[in-house]
């Protein structure tokens, strides 16, 4: 799905979007430098993207070990799938959500902490939503990549460092840590001096507890966009059954690829998940008959299009609400 305002992002919107997924807390005079404009025209159309509803800046608390990620694809009945969505948007523990194509519905992601009933979860939780009609659910084992590297195209072929991995404890975060994250999830690049307002201590501790949060992998500040604002056609999901002698190594090929964003190793049959965002339904053949193809290992894979991205790392975007207020199942 794509709405008529995404058709008309210039090259320079777009470049100003990228510079904002590698660093979403940037200046505008570093933005400015990154998408080769003015400070000027930078803030300025920077405002007009927010206020569209176009992109959206958060600060979000990465997983600890005290934590399992399940990937669930579900499977409606016939014009609910609008209504599931909606359902389960609301649920803080869902991490990732998407409306797709294929024998499935919709996919989520959801965070559990270690110990928690499944049960509760899968069957009084999830498949207690009207609507759902069978789900099947995966645990991650491990996250070889999840970036917005892919966006980075846009701006050239500059050296644009990634994060590190998060290794965040489970106790590295006190009570005023999750407050000021809080109030970052709901606007990325607030002032910390407002964000000290709010919470009533000084700008200095919130700059210097954000920052020692940003350094040890407990935060991470994204900035979301739909891949086709960026002129990117295609947002696929690949289920790729896989030698088990073979998965690191496939899984690390497929991580080292720039239109690869996500890659997690699961415990079913189609034991690795890949996210692929690419330009065009030409690049993605080349992927799937060149790149796939061409990897030892492989044994077999599936595939879903990702119609609609509801949240990305806990958060609502910004612009499925309005698609979806408009929307009929299909």
């Amino acid at each position: 799905m794509m709405s008529g305002d995404m058709d008309e992002l210039d090259s320079l919107d777009r470049r100003i979007v990228a510079a904002l997924q590698v660093n979403g807390r940037a200046s505008w005079t570093e933005i400015a430098a990154l998408a080769a404009t003015s400070v000027t025209t930078v803030a300025r159309r920077a405002q007009q993207l927010f206020a569209r509803g176009l992109i959206r800046v958060a600060a979000v608390p990465q997983q600890s070990g005290a934590t399992e990620l399940l990937m669930v694809r579900l499977q409606c009945a016939a014009g609910t799938q609008i209504e599931v969505a909606r359902a389960i948007a609301t649920r803080p523990e869902v991490r990732f959500l998407a409306l797709v194509t294929g024998s499935h519905d919709l996919i989520a992601e959801v965070l559990v902490p270690k110990g928690a009933a499944l049960q509760a979860l899968l069957v009084d939780g999830l498949q207690n939503i009207p609507g759902i009609q069978r789900s099947v659910a995966d645990l991650e084992l491990h996250t070889y990549k999840s970036n917005h590297e892919w966006s980075r195209a846009v701006l050239g072929d500059g050296d644009f460092p990634l994060p590190e991995p998060h290794v965040c404890a489970a106790d590295d975060l006190d009570d005023l840590d999750h407050r000021i994250l809080a109030a970052l999830s709901a606007d990325g690049r607030a002032a910390f001096q407002a964000v000290a307002g709010e919470l009533g201590v000084s700008e200095s501790t919130v700059r210097r507890r954000f920052e020692a949060a940003l350094h040890r992998g407990c935060v991470q500040v994204i900035t979301l966009v739909p891949a086709a604002a960026l002129g990117f056609e295609a947002e696929i999901i690949y289920w790729l059954s896989v030698a088990p002698a073979r998965l690191q190594a496939v899984a690390e090929e497929l991580a080292a690829h720039r239109g690869v964003r996500y890659v997690t190793a699961m415990l079913g049959q189609e034991s690795l998940m890949c996210e692929v965002i690419l330009p065009t339904n030409e690049d993605v053949l080349r992927f799937t008959t060149e790149t796939l193809a061409g990897l030892d290992g492989v044994q077999a894979w599936t595939a879903n299009v990702e119609l609609l991205t509801l949240k990305r790392g806990f958060v609502r975007t910004p612009w499925s609400a309005a698609q979806l207020s408009g929307a009929t199942a299909s």
